[in-house]
């Protein structure tokens, strides 16, 4: 191989190898940087997974709202934060119960 970017890199390689100290610290900068990519690599997956919940439960919250406003009109200041401090078991209950449910406070009643 005649192209001299790599013969540098070869005497790079030839150089770290043949001194201890310099092959452990080659050997722990490709550990960590191996960790680096996994840690990142699982904090997005992490991430991705709470955004898909996030969304789910908006998703879900938006849905009642809508329900809500064909089926009672306006929504009220104290309904409107019910539904936003609502669990996502609160929210199931409640797309439920819109269906049989005559009133507003008999809707969102626990």
């Amino acid at each position: 191989i005649r192209h001299e970017p790599v013969q540098e890199a070869l005497e790079h390689v030839r150089i770290l190898s043949a001194n201890d100290r310099e092959r452990r610290l080659a050997f722990v900068r490709e550990r960590a940087l191996r960790d680096e990519v996994s840690f990142l690599k699982e904090a997005r997956q992490e991430g991705r997974q709470e955004g898909r919940q996030e969304g789910q439960h908006q998703g879900i919250e938006g849905t009642l709202r809508k329900q809500i406003a064909l089926k009672f009109g306006e929504l009220p200041t104290w309904a409107d934060e019910r539904l936003t401090q609502a669990s996502d078991a609160q929210l199931d209950v409640w797309v439920a119960r819109i269906l049989t449910a005559d009133s507003l406070e008999g809707l969102l009643a626990d």
